[in-house]
């Protein structure tokens, strides 16, 4: 299957969670995404499960904001995710917890 919008590829991360990188982890995401394929997620890994759930809740560590277009272009790499965040097309709170959510997750690419 491929992931095409915002919405599928946030909905596909519990599949995408790389084997043990989740372990020993308790950390919560939320995403606010605009646009028609988007909506608000919250996304929690911890001891090696990754739930998605609709709507936001809890205390995330990082806030991802982004359109729906913005956010499917960086996951699939046709744009430069770098350069959309320092530009503003994505928002994230905290930088370092967005590089360990990168880590623990297989690109979207290499599965559909």
């Amino acid at each position: 299957m491929a992931y095409e919008t915002a919405k599928e590829i946030i909905q596909s991360l519990p599949m995408r969670l790389k084997e043990g990188s989740g372990a020993g982890v308790d950390i919560l995401y939320h995403f606010k995404i605009s646009g028609a394929n988007g909506g608000d997620f919250t996304v929690t890994v911890k001891d090696g499960k990754c739930e998605v759930a609709s709507g936001l809740s809890g205390e995330p560590k990082c806030v991802i904001e982004s359109t729906d277009e913005n956010y499917a272009d960086a996951e699939w790499g046709r744009i430069n995710v770098q350069m959309a965040v320092m530009f503003g097309k994505i928002k994230v709170s905290n930088i370092g917890s967005m590089m360990k959510f990168v880590e623990m997750f297989i690109p979207v690419k290499e599965i559909s």
